[in-house]
């Protein structure tokens, strides 16, 4: 696995990343987190050893500077525009295959697997950021690398692409690889990612599974409706249960559909509707960071 341990930077008086410890596991995607300015992109880079600070990160228990073909440990993409603009695809991808010691058949397999064989002649200073983003996609599949460092890499992509995108990381990972990926598309984040680490204002807020980082959200649990609810919410407040009063009823947490429904059937509470509720990752995540963004915006007034 990748572990990066304490990292910290600071820009003059500010404090960038805080003292931040988390893992990336092999065999899953692990999704990266946080409002604008939390520190996500800064974060990368100090694992990589590209910006100066403090703490360390690891690759399988080895700091990458101590391997003789990075690219084959790790491939990153951190800004999509990273190319010349006169080369053609395919020799910016030649470039970096040499320099690596890649075999240069390997750059027309990455080509046709990001899908841009028909543009492979052509220079990327006029692709769209799209086009863009597969070919940094691309450059950091070269060296066939266990573990995949991206940095938003679904700006930019359609729908279509997108897709790909996503079930491409998932596949990946699935082959016993570790992806490392940040999104602002919450949505595809929930269907791509097993694992996610949560920061804000450059400190560690979650590392943990994105089920039970669902699971543990206020707006998960059990949604009850009863017409004598105040009666259960009383039986309920003898138990391990959190109760929260929602409109239609009584969302409940810490209890099962079963242990609920025998309680009501016990205190004589007539129950009309008794359903699990699951939290998006959205809500989940604005709970989580709520008051550590960085740029803030003012409420719409209805």
């Amino acid at each position: 696995m990748i572990r990066s341990e304490h990292l910290t930077k600071h820009y003059r008086k500010k404090l960038a990343v805080n003292d931040l410890s988390f893992k990336v596991e092999t065999g899953k995607v692990t999704g990266f987190l946080g409002p604008n300015g939390a520190g996500k992109s800064t974060t990368m880079r100090l694992m990589l050893g590209l910006d100066n600070g403090s703490g360390k990160t690891l690759f399988d228990d080895k700091p990458l500077h101590s391997y003789a073909r990075p690219s084959q440990v790790i491939g990153i993409l951190l800004e999509a525009k990273a190319f010349h603009p006169t080369r053609t695809a395919r020799q910016h991808l030649r470039i970096l295959a040499d320099a690596g010691g890649i075999h240069l058949k390997r750059v027309d397999e990455v080509l046709d697997e990001v899908g841009l064989t028909d543009v492979a002649k052509k220079a990327p200073g006029k692709f769209s950021l799209g086009m863009s983003q597969r070919l940094g996609i691309a450059a950091a599949l070269l060296g066939k690398p266990k573990y995949l460092m991206l940095d938003e890499p679904a700006n930019g992509l359609d729908p279509e692409g997108i897709a790909w995108l996503r079930e491409f990381l998932k596949n990946y990972a699935d082959r016993g690889n570790g992806v490392f990926v940040s999104s602002h598309l919450l949505s595809e984040m929930s269907q791509m990612a097993d694992n996610v680490v949560v920061i804000g204002r450059g400190k560690l807020i979650a590392d943990t599974s994105m089920a039970e980082l669902i699971k543990n959200s206020g707006h998960s649990g059990v949604l009850v409706r009863s017409p004598k609810a105040s009666a259960l919410e009383r039986a309920l407040h003898g138990t391990k249960a959190e109760v929260h009063k929602v409109p239609g009823g009584l969302r409940v947490a810490g209890l099962s559909t079963d242990e609920i429904g025998k309680l009501a059937f016990e205190t004589g509470v007539p129950v009309y509707e008794l359903s699990q509720q699951q939290a998006s990752l959205e809500e989940a995540f604005l709970e989580l960071t709520a008051g550590s963004e960085e740029f803030a915006t003012k409420e719409v007034k209805k």
